[in-house]
C-alpha cells in the first residue's frame, strides 16, 4: 500500500539526461500568447452555439459560472507551476504531493483531456473551413466533412448509427500542426503568436459588426431551460449549469502553459504571468463576444450551427464579413491545436520518463522536441477527430479536465499544510477559500455533465488503473530508485 502513495522526487530540467532534456526557448510573451491561443478558440467560435442551445440567452451566466471556477483553478495552477517548474502539469504536481496512484488517475485523465480537446478543436476548425470553402464555391462531399452520427435515445437504450462519414479536414489539420511542432518549439511559438493576433482581430471585427444590432428582445426568454441542470430523453443536460458544463471547455487552456515549465527561460516568473495573464485577457474577450452574439440575433438562429459567429453575421446581412470571419477562424483555430498538442506531448514525455509509458517515447530529437511522442499522439487524436461528433468529444474532454483541476487545487492545500515554508514564487491569494471553491465548482460541473460522459470517464479511468497495475507500477522509476 505504501508504494501506491509514494511521492515523486522532482529532477531539475538541467539535470535530466541529455536525450530527455528540452530546450529553454520560451519567454512570458510566448506563454501568454500560448494561453490566449489555447483558450480563445472552439469554445467561443463554435461551442457558443451548443451553449445557447442548452441555456438560451442565459448562456451569458454559463460563461460567468465556468469562468469563475476556471479563475480559481488558474490561481492554483500558477502556484503549483512556479513551485514545481517541471513539465507534466497536474500529473507531476499530483505525483509530488498526493502519491503515485492518484498521479496515475490524473495522468490518465489528462490523456483524455488533451486528446479530446485537440479532436474537438479539429472538428470545430473543419466546420469553419468547410463553410469558408462553400463561400468560395468549393463543395466537399458531405460524407468527408463529418464523423458518424447517432440517433435515438440513450435513456431508452435505442441509440443507432444514422449517418456514416469521416471528417477528413479535421484529420488533415492535426497532421499539419503536428509537423510544425516537430520542427521546433521556438518556430511554433512564433507562428502561434502571429495567429493569436489574427484571432483577436477577427473577434474584434465580429463585435464591431454585431454589437450595434444588439436588441434586448433577443434576450427573451432569458433562461428557457431553467438555471439548474435538467436531462432530456437523450441524457443531454440543459439549463444554465448544464450549459456551463460544456462552456467550461471554452475557458481552459491555461493548463497547457504549465506543461512548458522546462522550456521557459525564467519559469518562476514567466509561468505565473502566462497563466494568470491569459485567463484575465480571455475572460474579458468572452464576455464581450458572447453579449454581442446573443444580443444581435435570437439564440435559436445560431444554436445548431457549426459556425455560429459566421451565421450571425450572415443573418445581419454582412455576408462578406462572415466570409472573412470564417476564413480567419480557419486560419487561426490551429493555435488551439498547437497549444494542446504541445501540452499533451509534454505530459506523455514525462509519463514515459517515469516509466508509466514505454521509455523509448521519451527520446528528444536533435531539435530539442519530443518528435516520437508528438507523432504517436497526432495519429491517435486524428482518428478521434475523424470519427466522433463535436458535442460528445467536448463533453468527455471536460470530465478529464475537471479531474485535473480538482487534483491541482488539492495539491495546493496539501503542500500548504505539509510544506508551509517551501518557496512559492507565486502564492494563491486566500488559498483556503480559492482552492476549495475550485474543487467544489469542478465537482458540481462534473455532476452537471450528461450521464454517458460520466460513465465513459469512469470506464476510461478503470482502464487506466488496469494499465497501472499490470504494466506501470512495476516499471515506475520512483519504485526502482526507492531505497
Amino acid at each position: 500500500m505504501r508504494s501506491l502513495f509514494r511521492l515523486k522526487t522532482i529532477v531539475a530540467a538541467e539535470d535530466q539526461p541529455e536525450h530527455h532534456r528540452l530546450a529553454r526557448t520560451l519567454s512570458w510573451p510566448h506563454l501568454v500568447a500560448m494561453g490566449v491561443g489555447a483558450i480563445v478558440g472552439t469554445g467561443i467560435l463554435t461551442l457558443i452555439g451548443v451553449g445557447a442551445d442548452r441555456a438560451g440567452p442565459a448562456v451569458l451566466l454559463s460563461f460567468a459560472v465556468a469562468g469563475a471556477i476556471c479563475a480559481c483553478a488558474a490561481l492554483c495552477y500558477a502556484e503549483m507551476a512556479t513551485m514545481i517548474p517541471a513539465s507534466g502539469s497536474a500529473y507531476t504536481y499530483s505525483y509530488a504531493a498526493l502519491g503515485e496512484i492518484i498521479a496515475c488517475v490524473v495522468g490518465w485523465s489528462l490523456i483524455l483531456e488533451y486528446s479530446l480537446v485537440v479532436s474537438t478543436v479539429a472538428v470545430g476548425w473543419s466546420g469553419y473551413a468547410v463553410g469558408f470553402l462553400k463561400g468560395l464555391g468549393v463543395f466537399l462531399p458531405d460524407a468527408l466533412t463529418h464523423g458518424p452520427s447517432l440517433e435515438g435515445s440513450w435513456a431508452n437504450h435505442d441509440l443507432h448509427l444514422a449517418n456514416l462519414g469521416v471528417n477528413v479536414p479535421a484529420m488533415l489539420i492535426i497532421a499539419v500542426v503536428a509537423g510544425m511542432l516537430m520542427l521546433g518549439t521556438r518556430e511554433s511559438a512564433r507562428v502561434n503568436t502571429a495567429l493569436v493576433v489574427l484571432k483577436i482581430a477577427t473577434l474584434s471585427l465580429f463585435v464591431a459588426v454585431a454589437l450595434p444590432h444588439f436588441d434586448a428582445a433577443n434576450l427573451h426568454p432569458f433562461a428557457p431551460n431553467g438555471f439548474g441542470s435538467v436531462a432530456d430523453d437523450h441524457g443531454v443536460k440543459y439549463g444554465v449549469m448544464g450549459a456551463a458544463a460544456i462552456i467550461f471547455f471554452a475557458f481552459y487552456g491555461f493548463d497547457a502553459i504549465s506543461t512548458a515549465a522546462e522550456e521557459a527561460k525564467n519559469p518562476e516568473r514567466d509561468l505565473a504571468i502566462g497563466i494568470v495573464g491569459s485567463m484575465l485577457a480571455c475572460t474579458l474577450i468572452y464576455v464581450i463576444v458572447a453579449a454581442a452574439a446573443v444580443g444581435a440575433v435570437h439564440y435559436t438562429v445560431f444554436s445548431k450551427s457549426a459556425e455560429p459567429l459566421a451565421l450571425i453575421l450572415r443573418s445581419l446581412g454582412s455576408a462578406r464579413v462572415a466570409t472573412v470571419v470564417a476564413a480567419a477562424a480557419a486560419i487561426a483555430l490551429p493555435t488551439v491545436l498547437l497549444a494542446f498538442l504541445y501540452g499533451q506531448s509534454r505530459i506523455f514525455l514525462v509519463m514515459a520518463r517515469d516509466g508509466f509509458l514505454p521509455p523509448a517515447l521519451a527520446k528528444v530529437s536533435a531539435r530539442g522536441t519530443p518528435a516520437r511522442i508528438t507523432a504517436v499522439t497526432a495519429v491517435f487524436v486524428a482518428i478521434l477527430a475523424g470519427l466522433l461528433p463535436l458535442d460528445v468529444i467536448a463533453s468527455l474532454a471536460n470530465a478529464g479536465t475537471l479531474c485535473a483541476f480538482v487534483a491541482v487545487a488539492a495539491c495546493v492545500l496539501v503542500l500548504r499544510r505539509r510544506s508551509p515554508e517551501a518557496k512559492r514564487p507565486f502564492r494563491t491569494p486566500v488559498a483556503w477559500v480559492v482552492a476549495p471553491a475550485a474543487i467544489l465548482g469542478c465537482v458540481y460541473l462534473f455532476i452537471s455533465l450528461q450521464v454517458v460522459t460520466q460513465v465513459s470517464f469512469l470506464i476510461w479511468n478503470g482502464v487506466g488503473l488496469l494499465v497501472y497495475f499490470l504494466y506501470a507500477r512495476a516499471r515506475a522509476v520512483e519504485g526502482r530508485t526507492a531505497p
